[in-house]
């Protein structure tokens, strides 16, 4: 831990190797972003994005970069950092590895919500908002059912995991109501897709992310480390712990039905980036701003992947992503298990 003095008598409080962890995955992922915008049917070159970036581009470069391909890239890091920050805040409150919103059901929460307009036959619009608000209820939901014994354990797993599994049930349902060709346009979305994303999409999740990141990061983040250790001793050191896990909860679930509206659910980003930021930077804590840099760099990846894996057709990002988390999670429960926590 390093402690940076200022002038004015304040101090701030870093570590070397997170800095530098984020700093790399945020040169990563800008790196697979120059690649994935130069890609498609109409290719270009890395100089030639940069160029255009920059304002020197032709109009034609100008209009397939910032009207067609930036916007998909700005959603998936937008995506990619929302999800893998709500991952983080829910495996510190919970203080459990599972605790992520794909375990817990908000992520089917907002599908449920947008599988109703898409049977009623509502516009997009009207879906991005059902999403948010069906994702909202979900989070409210799980806590009135664990309010009583502690947002925290195995027990709001087994909650998350029991409400996941009816909400796919209805999820089912509902694609069996919808018309063939809204069932269709549904069960992509539902996969997590950035097909076609433009800035009406990244507009409000980039938002949600500007007034809720340095709420949690600077507001909220030194009481975490704390509520770690326990509630009854960040309450011994101050912390405000039932007001703060309300706040975070509903910052968590803001960023997962906001990220959900903008690219679907897209599975495993919540719960692989905080893991593999805590690796990385080989430090105890949420590891916030890490996760965030880390989520960013894999959504971006496996979107990149999904255009280029096959040559004449694209997968969804959730796809990649649901291939590779499923691995990690299976890897996940075999070292729990040999740890005795399960």
């Amino acid at each position: 831990m390093t402690v940076l003095r200022t002038p004015g008598g304040l101090s701030l409080r870093f570590r070397p190797r997170a800095l530098v962890v984020g700093a790399g995955c945020a040169l990563l992922a800008a790196g697979l972003g120059v690649l994935a915008v130069a890609g498609g049917d109409y290719p270009m070159s890395p100089a030639d994005v940069l160029r255009t970036l920059t304002g020197g581009g032709t109009p034609a470069e100008e209009f397939i970069i910032h009207e067609l391909r930036l916007p998909r890239l700005v959603t998936a890091l937008l995506v990619g950092a929302a999800l893998a920050l709500a991952g983080a805040v829910f495996q510190s409150l919970v203080r459990n590895p599972l605790g992520s919103p794909d375990m817990l059901g908000f992520t089917q929460g907002a599908s449920t919500g947008a599988l109703v307009v898409v049977v009623l036959g509502g516009s997009s619009l009207a879906l991005s908002g059902a999403a948010v608000a069906s994702g909202l209820a979900t989070g409210l939901l799980v806590y009135a059912l664990v309010a009583r014994t502690g947002v925290h354990g195995y027990r709001l797993v087994l909650v998350g995991i029991g409400l996941n599994a009816i909400l796919t049930g209805i999820n089912g349902y509902l694609l069996t109501r919808a018309p063939l060709m809204d069932a269709a346009r549904a069960v992509l979305w539902l996969t997590g897709s950035l097909d076609g994303r433009g800035w009406s999409d990244a507009t409000p999740l980039l938002v949600v992310l500007a007034v809720l990141t340095p709420l949690v990061l600077l507001g909220c983040g030194p009481a975490l480390r704390m509520m770690e250790m326990g509630d009854d001793t960040a309450a011994a050191l101050g912390v405000p712990v039932r007001r703060l896990r309300l706040v975070l909860l509903g910052a968590a679930v803001l960023l997962v039905a906001f990220a959900a509206a903008a690219a679907g659910p897209v599975s495993f980003v919540a719960l692989t980036a905080p893991h593999l930021a805590r690796r990385l930077t080989r430090s105890p804590g949420p590891n916030l701003l890490p996760a965030m840099c880390v989520g960013a760099t894999l959504l971006v990846g496996a979107d990149l992947l999904g255009q280029r894996v096959f040559a004449d057709h694209q997968l969804p990002a959730g796809a990649i992503t649901g291939a590779v988390g499923g691995a990690y999670l299976v890897w996940l429960l075999a070292v729990e298990r040999r740890a005795g926590r399960l």
